[in-house]
């Protein structure tokens, strides 16, 4: 019984101790994050506006051309659909903000660089492929027996952007704008050795 009461009376030192930890775990995130809680961009939750829309894909599309695609794992594993995909974009875009933070941030660290390489971008390489590394602009033409589909590389079709910005900013919830003829032609063009998804 002397024992339980000597627990029940450590424990006030120990919530003390506890809140005195929670003070410097918050005073240590302050100081790591951008003041506003700016936060990270998602292409799934951005607001439906096609214009905020395009400038994220506009900008992401220079970062893929300037970084992403660089590595041939990146640029073998991107599919010409992707901007059809909103789990590929919505990866892309927090890849390439880890990025911005690793390299360009007040807080920018070597360890920051290095989880980027090591962790963060093939990661995202892995989980692009595996969401729709087979799959094609073709695939993304309705058919009667499914429904559609919601030195650096190229980018595959820059002329979607538009189109996609403005669709996902007003009408998410549908089926995404069918491609193009030109848009089919010009993935025909860069098709990639693989299977269908």
């Amino acid at each position: 019984m002397h024992g339980e009461l000597g627990e029940l009376l450590a424990i006030p030192a120990r919530l003390d101790e506890l809140a005195g930890l929670v003070a410097q775990l918050a005073e240590a995130t302050a100081a790591v994050c951008p003041p506003g809680g700016a936060g990270v961009v998602s292409w799934l939750a951005l607001p439906p506006d096609a214009t905020t829309a395009y400038e994220v894909l506009a900008e992401l599309f220079d970062w893929l051309h300037q970084v992403y695609l660089r590595y041939p794992d990146a640029a073998a594993g991107l599919p010409e659909c992707w901007l059809w995909h909103p789990e590929v974009v919505e990866e892309l875009l927090w890849l390439q903000q880890a990025w911005r933070a690793a390299y360009h941030d007040e807080h920018a660290a070597v360890s920051l660089a290095g989880d980027w390489h090591d962790r963060y971008r093939p990661g995202v390489v892995r989980r692009i492929t595996t969401a729709a590394g087979r799959c094609s602009l073709d695939n993304h033409q309705p058919r009667p027996d499914r429904s559609p589909l919601g030195g650096a590389v190229a980018v595959p079709l820059a002329d979607a952007l538009e189109p996609i910005a403005s669709w996902w900013a007003t009408h998410r919830n549908t089926a995404g704008p069918l491609p193009t003829p030109e848009q089919l032609a010009t993935a025909a063009h860069h098709q990639r050795p693989r299977g269908r998804r």
